[in-house]
């Protein structure tokens, strides 16, 4: 039994490290193909689902297909609903590897093909070490590897089914099923590689150890055991990373639970259509089918609920950026209404300046908001203004008056002064480090004082506060521009003295000089937004 046990392990561990090199060998022999297919070839869901369909079964990887679509969500080139027609079409394109083993693998001649391969694929990878020739020939070593490991196991498997009854060990009934679902999952989470429990799954059907509908059950367990890769992946990633996780788990074990409510009627169905199709008899030949079946049926049921799931998912895992980005007074509705959509994109831009007032005053003081939340607060300002961008290219595209199309200048004037101050903010804290090495005595009152008129500045751009004046607002911006010289001047004549670290004192003014450019910016965006306010109100 030892023997057998260390064959077994041996065996998974040669099939293990063939998954492993096709997939990073075709993987790097492929380059920038998979990257277009999955950001060219996904505009529906449709043809969503063949595209993840075709990459999984040339990457021999679900897992690596479904990393690579939550990659291509957080930067924007799929959204959720294409996304999850990719998953789908990932699960598809994982039953090759059943295929492969079913088809080819137990008919392999180890001397005169498996081992080639091993040969020319390992000589191909070392004379292109960095080249594709490389990456071609690790994955035809990795072919050959692969069916080595699968007469492994099937030799192993024979044994063990010739040495134990495995049949007595195993509940009937519910149980039973129950039991076998339970360890294709468990095989499929030890090894992260649901390739490697099928495998293991079909070879043991094939040499007698388990029965068809024990191996089905397997099947099934392992096919929903994939999820937990793309589980793991999202420890502490994205809400979008989440999302599609939470869609690859929705879909296995969905499609899992069905096949396993109708086992009898699928099995059926897959031996119908195996006949039809001509295809022997063979267990892991109608494992391989079943696996297929059962995961076709799961589109079939799914693709027409996935507007309805991408909505659901949409609304969960939700991060303060989302909510900062997420629009509250634009709506397509008003864009009927030329008048009320300049009113919605004036209380929008109002939001989007607090929150640009907010980060600044985040920026320039060391005190309040943490890093993160202040980085947090400017991603959600970046995409609240996206949105606002977006939504006056929508209104121009309509019918509006003279008088309303004249307002758009100023909109896109205001965006673009908070763009201003978000990218201003990011290089205020790169300059963190410099301006913590200049700030001592004794030019620290100097810049504390700096520090607290471009607060008190950017703290005046506030439309809603009591008493905002433009006059005050226009003083209040001369007497920091003057402030920003005296404090130039200190620095330099500090410098000159030896007082300060020289050769941080450029980068460290230019920190400073951050500052004053976030409060002119805010300044400006105060007056227009005043100005929009003004000329909204005469057209009412």
């Amino acid at each position: 039994m030892l023997t057998i046990a260390a064959t077994l392990l041996g065996g998974l561990g040669l099939f293990m490290l063939a998954v492993t090199m096709i997939t990073d060998g075709l993987k790097l022999a492929a380059r920038d193909t998979l990257k277009d297919i999955l950001g060219q070839y996904t505009r529906t869901p449709l043809r969503g689902v063949a595209s993840g369909m075709l990459v999984t079964a040339v990457v021999q990887s679900s897992s690596a297909v479904t990393v690579a679509t939550i990659g291509f969500v957080n930067a924007g080139l799929l959204n959720l609903g294409q996304s999850l027609g990719v998953v789908y079409g990932a699960n598809i394109g994982t039953t090759m590897t059943g295929w492969l083993v079913a088809t080819v693998g137990f008919g392999f001649k180890l001397d005169t093909l498996a081992l080639p391969l091993i040969g020319l694929g390992m000589l191909g990878r070392l004379l292109g070490t960095r080249s594709r020739l490389g990456a071609v020939g690790e994955a035809v070593a990795g072919f050959g590897l692969f069916f080595v490991g699968v007469e492994v196991l099937r030799g192993a498997f024979e044994s063990f089914s010739g040495a134990v009854d495995v049949a007595s060990f195993a509940p009937q009934g519910g149980l039973g099923v129950a039991l076998y679902v339970a360890l294709g999952f468990a095989m499929t989470v030890l090894t992260q590689s649901s390739s490697a429990a099928i495998a293991l799954t079909l070879t043991a059907a094939t040499g007698g150890a388990l029965g068809l509908s024990a191996a089905a059950a397997m099947v099934i367990g392992a096919n929903v055991g994939t999820t937990s890769t793309a589980v793991l992946a999202t420890i502490g990633a994205t809400a979008n990373a989440r999302r599609v996780a939470a869609a690859h788990v929705v879909f296995n074990g969905v499609t899992g639970a069905v096949a396993l409510a109708l086992l009898p009627g699928v099995l059926w169905l897959t031996g119908y259509a195996g006949a039809v199709l001509g295809l022997p008899a063979a267990p892991a030949v109608t494992l391989a089918l079943f696996h297929s079946v059962f995961n076709l049926l799961g589109v079939a049921l799914m693709l027409p609920l996935t507007p309805r799931l991408a909505a659901f998912l949409g609304r969960r895992f939700v991060t303060r950026v989302e909510v900062l980005a997420r629009p509250q007074f634009l709506d397509r509705t008003v864009l009927v209404t030329p008048s009320l959509a300049i009113e919605a994109l004036r209380l929008e831009l109002a939001r989007a300046a607090g929150l640009a007032r907010d980060s600044a005053l985040a920026a320039v003081s060391s005190e309040g908001a943490t890093p993160e939340s202040a980085r947090e607060l400017r991603h959600g300002l970046r995409g609240l203004l996206e949105a606002i961008e977006s939504f006056v290219a929508d209104l121009e595209a309509s019918r509006m008056s003279a008088d309303s199309a004249g307002q758009l200048p100023l909109v896109l004037r205001v965006t673009n002064y908070l763009e201003d101050v978000v990218t201003l903010a990011d290089s205020l804290d790169h300059h963190r480090p410099d301006l913590a090495a200049i700030s001592r005595a004794p030019v620290l009152e100097t810049i504390s004082g700096y520090r607290a008129a471009v607060v008190k500045q950017v703290s005046r751009c506030d439309l809603a506060a009591p008493g905002f004046d433009l006059a005050a607002l226009d003083a209040g911006f001369a007497e920091l521009e003057a402030n920003w010289h005296r404090l130039k001047t200190v620095l330099l004549e500090a410098a000159g003295r030896r007082q300060l670290p020289l050769e941080r004192l450029n980068e460290a003014l230019e920190g400073l000089r951050s500052g004053l450019r976030m409060a002119e910016q805010m300044t400006k965006a105060a007056r227009r937004l005043d100005t929009l306010g003004r000329a909204q109100e005469k057209v009412d």
